[in-house]
């Protein structure tokens, strides 16, 4: 019969941002580990609350399943000699199996007789397994430091205090860090700080949240916390800013949580809404809320861990507490805002950004010279480019970001409209962070973009340039993530720049500070080519089409990503591994001619009807994609080359391009040259064949 297993973990207050991920790594080891024992459940449930981790296994069998274990031995012949006496190959089987040579049989396995030895394996009693199971699981949890307390040798996240290990009603003997199971548990640490006695594991979940005031139940908990907070925020015409990892934060903190909705003055709405909602978020763990316009309101929602008997008291601690942050947050936006963001620049200067790369103000200063390159190759406002690029780090030293570290470009933005400058150049200090992480939003504005660029590609050539390339697990200057931020901008805001011109241009305003300019920008381009490799990669398109097209070595990445989806699109067509097939054939063939292919098709020499049709059709079919090329369609190039599978198929078949006759030979090469051009001019579709091992 089966029966539910609970097991419990009393603790000291777990980490609150990791209570979710160790509570899934729990269940799972368990789940796991009764797995490995060939142990059948139906169910497995996570739990957890600040003081504890949790996991019920529904109708777990109460031993593991029997079976015949068959292990067959040496061919008879083999394990007995003439006189029917055992060989050593009869007597090392029958040490191997721990039985007596006397009792060895032998049965045919179908093909020939052979020794064999039959037994019963399993039937282990589930209590048996389940203390190395659960302490497996335990020592598996992604802890990145354990901790040791007192006198006791025990290693865990946190002091631990208490364990239940319930199969049905009845405790499984177990010990282990330092703790041997009961069936006690604990309460709330303040409405119930009492032991209390679970007989399994129903009882379990019943008591708990019914008398012990513990929702135990993460997933409950947190939709609970949820509704709360949004049914606070109604209660004022508002709107709860719900942030997930807020609300994991939050769900980690309080066992039986309590919503409660408090305020503080208008006068600080004055100050930008991201430094306050960073303060409540922050530190206090408060949710923000906002009206119908996504404009702050002056309340706060907080989730208390007690039911108070006065919450209006509770309120009124946490309005206590959130004002001074508040005030700081006032205070240095006052005070910043008597400084220009040109003086602010100026303190850059004695701020390193990397020892052999100079300060943060000589970045600026680079950033500005590459922006006016790449805003003048755009046609975009060069002056409004390099302006922004000037100011995009003024707010660093500012005491706004001193502060609040994630203000930095925000501040920016609120300082330059403070200033009254150019209303692109102000969004462009917050927008050239953008994207600060995958599938982050890009610039709004083409100043913030070309400052974007300019700044990472700063970046990456000097800190290539300096010799510090990105390793395994080392990526202090987030090289991984500038680069996919590059392309990312190049391609989605339809930016038709070479990548390694920029990369020249920075080597230029780097100038001494790097060593050999065209290896840092060969290095530093092959880099960012292999990130563009990986994001095509994870968007599921087949490395050789990557292949294909980087084979023509460009290095415009708009152009490359054009050409990458063309060539996959052409890929899917039925057409396409034929003439794949058929480029690669003639790759092949003109490697190995020494024929100066470059050569025009001279149709004297045109023999066989299939050689003459493909040469009518190359000329037909040259004339149709050029002005398609021109226009850099290459998908509709493709498709339209596409249908040259059928004559290429049939001067295959019936044309022998190395012929004897010379002349013939080597125009029926400039053929092959002229068909395989066509195809050349998008990719070299002929890495799409599959290779012949």
């Amino acid at each position: 019969m089966a029966k539910d297993f609970l097991v419990e973990l009393g603790t000291e207050e777990l980490p609150p941002t990791a209570l979710k991920k160790l509570m899934l790594a729990f269940s799972q080891g368990i789940a796991d580990g009764l797995k490995q024992q060939d142990l059948a459940f139906e169910a497995i449930e996570p739990y957890a609350a600040p003081r504890r981790l949790a996991v019920v296994v529904r109708n777990l069998e109460q031993q593991t399943p029997q079976k015949d274990v068959v292990i067959w031995g040496p061919p008879a012949k083999i394990a007995f000699d003439a006189d029917g006496n055992p060989t050593k190959a009869a007597e090392a089987f029958a040490n191997k199996n721990g039985i007596a040579v006397s009792a060895l049989t032998s049965e045919s396995d179908g093909k020939v007789e052979k020794l064999v030895f039959r037994s019963q394996a399993g039937g282990e009693a589930t209590t048996d397994l389940l203390p190395a199971i659960v302490e497996q699981s335990l020592n598996a949890l992604p802890i990145a430091k354990r901790m040791r307390w007192g006198a006791s040798r025990a290693e865990f996240v946190r002091p631990v205090h208490w364990l239940i290990m319930l199969f049905g009603d009845d405790v499984v003997d177990a010990e282990m860090l330092g703790l041997h199971a009961a069936r006690e548990t604990r309460g709330h640490r303040f409405h119930y700080n009492q032991t209390l006695q679970v007989d399994n594991a129903s009882d379990y979940l019943k008591k708990l949240p019914s008398i012990a005031y513990v929702m135990v139940d993460y997933e409950q908990r947190q939709q609970l916390i949820r509704q709360q907070v949004e049914a606070e925020a109604e209660k004022i015409n508002g709107v709860a800013v719900i942030d997930q990892d807020l609300l994991d934060e939050v769900t980690g903190l309080v066992e039986w949580p309590v919503a409660l909705t408090g305020r503080f003055e208008e006068r600080f709405l004055a100050v930008p809404s991201e430094a306050l909602i960073y303060s409540m978020k922050e530190h206090q763990k408060y949710f923000p809320v906002v009206d119908k316009d996504g404009q702050l309101l002056p309340h706060f929602i907080t989730v208390s861990n007690i039911e108070s008997k006065d919450p209006a008291q509770v309120i009124d601690g946490n309005e206590r507490v959130i004002r001074p942050r508040l005030s700081d947050a006032a205070f240095f936006f006052e005070t910043d805002k008597k400084v220009s963001l040109s003086e602010f620049r100026q303190r850059l200067k004695p701020i390193v950004f990397q020892a052999k790369l100079g300060s943060i103000f000589d970045k600026t200063e680079r950033i500005k010279g590459l922006a006016a390159n790449i805003a003048a190759q755009l046609g975009a406002d060069v002056d409004k480019a390099a302006q922004a690029a000037e100011l995009c780090k003024s707010d660093l030293v500012s005491d706004m970001v001193g502060e609040f570290d994630k203000m930095q470009g925000l501040a920016g933005y609120y300082y330059a409209v403070h200033e009254g400058l150019d209303d692109d150049v102000a969004k462009a200090l917050k927008e050239h962070y953008q994207p600060k992480f995958a599938g982050d939003a890009l610039p709004e504005t083409m100043t913030g973009t070309i400052v974007a660029l300019a700044d990472r590609i700063d970046t990456l050539c000097g800190i290539f340039g300096i010799g510090q390339k990105p390793t395994g697990s080392k990526d202090p200057f987030a090289l991984r993530r500038a680069s996919l931020g590059v392309l990312r901008l190049l391609v989605e805001k339809q930016l038709p720049l070479d990548l390694k011109a920029l990369l020249s241009a920075a080597a230029d305003q780097h100038g001494s500070n790097i060593g050999k300019a065209d290896e840092t920008v060969t290095t530093a381009f092959a880099y960012m080519v292999e990130r563009f490799r990986a994001w095509y990669e994870e968007d599921q398109i087949a490395a050789e089409v990557f292949q294909a097209v980087q084979a023509k070595q460009l290095s415009e990445p708009l152009d490359i990503h054009n050409r990458v989806l063309a060539v996959n699109a052409f890929r899917a067509l039925p057409e396409a591994e034929a003439l794949a097939a058929a480029n690669k054939r003639v790759s092949n063939i003109l490697a190995k001619s020494n024929v100066e292919t470059a050569s025009a098709v001279d149709a004297g020499l045109l023999q066989e009807p299939a050689e003459k049709a493909l040469a009518e059709l190359l000329t037909q079919k040259s004339d149709e994609v050029a002005p398609l090329f021109a226009a850099n369609d290459y998908t509709a190039t493709l498709a339209a080359l596409a249908s040259l599978r059928a004559p290429v198929d049939d001067f295959f078949d019936n044309v022998m391009v190395m012929a004897d006759d010379e002349a013939l030979r080597n125009n029926r090469i400039a053929l092959l040259n002229q068909l395989r051009q066509l195809f050349l001019q998008v990719a070299d579709v002929s890495l799409l064949a599959p290779s012949k091992n």
